[in-house]
């Protein structure tokens, strides 16, 4: 399994804890979040791992390198002068001809503790062209954005423009599957593009399924979310010493 890390961001909600660092290298329970990151998708299955980066990307190359500390293979795409937007991005690695023809999306600052081959096998099982996890939120962490019905997401609205949002009970998870063919329909080269607008697109086809997880996500992209996640990181390795 592949997966892109969308990792160009600015980090404005945290940039005030490391001014220095970009999000992924931020310490979090000891270690730069990037490792965190990294460690869970190599335990989960992935084996590839395609870095967009951005905003102080140089020192995410040089902490991560080529991934042999992850048993990972590890490549990178540089956002360019121009941000292009999250889906823009992932357009920059399909013309670069890094991509699988399918691959996971993940967010550079969240950590999702889930079985990821469960994710990989109901995307398979759906035989839709992209996946997105979602978690039942209820407005507890965030706007909540998404319509599931059964396996399939039928309406994605991050900006709730449509009068069914008002009905939304969960929330895009951060994780999701996508192809290339998805891509080359609904992102061109070059143009600033937006993940929530392909989602919300797909979601209007019937084409976007949907996976629903029940574990909570983490973040470290806000100061509670960093804090949140170092309590379960910290729990997470007295488990393992007392275990």
């Amino acid at each position: 399994m592949q997966c892109v890390i969308l990792a160009g961001g600015l980090g404005t909600r945290v940039a005030a804890l490391a001014p220095s660092l970009p999000k992924a290298l931020i310490p979090v329970a000891g270690e730069p979040f990037a490792a965190h990151q990294l460690s869970l998708l190599a335990r989960a299955g992935v084996r590839r791992v395609v870095y967009c980066i951005g905003h102080r990307g140089d020192a995410i190359r040089s902490f991560v390198g080529h991934g042999e500390r992850w048993g990972l293979e590890v490549t990178y795409v540089e956002d360019g002068e121009t941000l292009l937007g999250t889906a823009g991005a992932l357009r920059r690695a399909l013309d670069a001809g890094i991509l699988d023809p399918a691959f996971f999306v993940l967010y550079g600052d969240s950590y999702l503790p889930i079985d990821y081959r469960a994710v990989w096998d109901a995307y398979v099982a759906a035989r839709r062209p992209a996946l997105l996890t979602v978690f039942r939120n209820e407005g507890r962490w965030d706007t909540s954005n998404v319509f599931l019905e059964r396996d399939r997401v039928v309406l994605y609205d991050k900006r709730r423009e449509d009068p069914r949002s008002v009905g939304m009970v969960h929330i895009d998870y951060g994780l999701s599957v996508l192809t290339r063919e998805v891509l080359e329909r609904l992102v061109p080269s070059g143009a600033r593009v937006d993940l929530a607008d392909v989602y919300k697109t797909l979601s209007l086809e019937g084409q976007l399924a949907g996976h629903e997880v029940r574990q909570r996500f983490y973040e470290a992209g806000s100061p509670s979310g960093l804090q949140d996640l170092e309590t379960y990181l910290g729990r997470g390795t007295r488990d393992e010493e007392s275990g």
